[in-house]
């Protein structure tokens, strides 16, 4: 995939980030000779009709918004794995600027807030609830301009139910999640208004406003938690900070921000030093009534998270009371649900589950069971030991991703080495394989750059020069000169020099010897 030419447009060249989602690369179009970023999405979402029919549908819908505050999408395409073809934006995600743990400037945190409200209010008047904004779909350029990215691959994901339910490790993603997406239920403006008050919550305070061990125990933060006031962390911060986030973060989607343009405006004010007018939401709810459904919901996507199937429950059984789903639960919450069964306890290891909270349970969730009988809990004993795989070296990046997700690893870090071998080779694992390591565990990972030598083009036909350039992936720059001394139409000089190494996707320079 790598070698090839994406689209029949696009060449990749050196990949500039990964994830557990996708792998994004520079690349050239060659079509009207500028530099894009491509993400090319992992190879489990690729194989999966059903998201691929869904982020066709949502790229396009994607490429409809032309917005300076929202990563442009150019194209899309799914041969020979789903990609997206973006704007290349100079710059770092909030992410990375939350994981240096410093602290945010009061005006600088409202004019990140402003930027990503702003997007949304444009998205949102067109039909377009992004729906997973987070810290990592922030980006801030070398100017300092805010650009939310990822509207088609986050509406597809979200279709899917994938927030929760790709890994266990998916904390990041949990902690700015709206309760209504936490509880199964669909997500409209309000939900992106939810998540931009948790993010706008974490820069100002530099914590997020709930967490937990678990994506499970987050999401249930989100529907039952109560919200710390910002100024008690942070009393320097103006007390309208506290109406707004209060107003954001309400649990209930109708006493939230109907509008990103509203909440904007209360942002603005605040930057103004002005009074806020906007009054936060009074709090009546019914915890026993929150806990109650919270439970019941979160534990279904939990099942899901596990990669459990649900059963249809017999005929002859169809007056036995379904069972919950436990999966995630401490042993304790699991018990409490389970007082009319007789409940046997056994452990084992489980890279996917946190250490003491139930891995797997018999018979499964909703299955019917009648009270009395024996349900059977597996506690996880956490990740144990895996090795890691003999034989990465000289796989494609995705397949040696593939292969360590198979033992319960992953890619935790590329680092991009100056290598003949083709772009995105793996040349180098750390641990090494057949070390033996904790389950779960990231690998380091060395890949081929893509840096091939220039070859000699002096005194070589221009077309033919130009043919070489392109089989070798490099792109061409012409310029014209005379030399009486050598055959009109054939390069004269080049640069870099003939030898030198230079990465795929990069411009040589050829001069070709024309007549006056």
């Amino acid at each position: 995939m790598i070698n090839s030419l994406l689209g029949g447009r696009y060449k990749l060249g050196q990949m500039i980030g990964t994830g557990g989602m996708a792998d994004v690369y520079v690349a050239q179009d060659t079509r009207l000779a500028r530099e894009v970023a491509v993400k090319v999405l992992r190879s489990d979402l690729a194989r999966d009709p059903s998201f691929v029919a869904r982020f066709r549908k949502e790229a396009l819908a994607a490429a409809g918004l032309n917005h300076p505050g929202i990563v442009a999408v150019y194209d899309s395409g799914e041969e020979p794995a789903p990609y997206i073809v973006m704007e290349l934006v100079s710059g770092h995600t909030l992410r990375e600027l939350i994981q240096k743990g410093e602290r945010v400037p009061l005006k600088r945190a409202l004019e990140i807030g402003e930027g990503i409200l702003a997007a949304l209010e444009y998205s949102h008047e067109r039909g377009i609830v992004h729906r997973d904004i987070k810290p990592a779909n922030i980006m801030i350029t070398d100017q300092g301009d805010v650009k939310v990215m990822d509207f088609g691959i986050a509406r597809a994901l979200a279709d899917l139910g994938a927030t929760l339910t790709s890994t266990w490790n998916i904390v990041g993603t949990a902690q700015y999640l709206s309760p209504e997406q936490a509880l199964g239920e669909a997500a409209d403006a309000r939900s992106d208004i939810y998540s931009t008050g948790c993010l706008l919550y974490e820069v100002l305070t530099g914590k997020p406003p709930f967490s937990g061990d678990t994506p499970v125990s987050i999401a249930y933060q989100h529907v039952s938690g109560t919200l710390i006031p910002p100024s008690k962390l942070q009393p320097e911060l103006p007390k309208g900070i506290d109406v707004i986030l209060y107003v954001a973060l309400a649990k209930k989607s109708q006493d939230r921000y109907q509008s990103a343009g509203l909440m904007l405006d209360d942002l603005f004010k605040i930057g103004g030093g002005q009074v806020l007018t906007t009054k936060a939401p009074q709090r009546k709810l019914s915890r026993r009534k929150i806990l109650i459904r919270a439970l019941s919901s979160l534990t279904a996507l939990a099942a899901v998270a596990a990669g459990l199937l649900l059963t249809k429950p017999s005929d002859d059984s169809s007056t036995f009371p379904q069972l919950p789903n436990l999966v995630g639960l401490t042993q304790a919450d699991a018990q409490g649900l389970l007082k009319d069964y007789v409940v046997t306890i056994a452990r084992a290891h489980d890279a996917r589950i946190p250490k003491d909270r139930v891995a797997s349970q018999n018979p499964l969730a909703t299955s019917r069971a009648q009270k009395g009988s024996g349900v059977i809990i597996t506690l996880s004993d956490g990740p144990g030991n895996v090795i890691v795989p003999s034989g990465l070296v000289g796989m494609s990046l995705s397949d040696a991703r593939a292969a360590l997700s198979a033992v319960g690893l992953y890619v935790s870090q590329t680092e991009a080495i100056s290598s003949d071998e083709a772009l995105g080779t793996v040349l180098k694992v750390t641990p090494d394989g057949g070390s033996t390591i904790t389950a779960s565990s990231g690998v380091t990972l060395q890949i081929a750059s893509g840096q091939v030598e220039v070859p000699a083009l002096i005194g070589i036909d221009a077309i033919q020069a130009k043919t070489i350039l392109v089989q070798v992936g490099f792109l061409v720059k012409e310029i014209e000169a005379y030399d009486a001394n050598q055959p009109v139409g054939v390069v004269i000089r080049q640069a870099p020099d003939a030898g030198t190494t230079q990465t795929i996707g990069k411009s040589v320079t050829i001069t070709i010897n024309k007549a006056p």
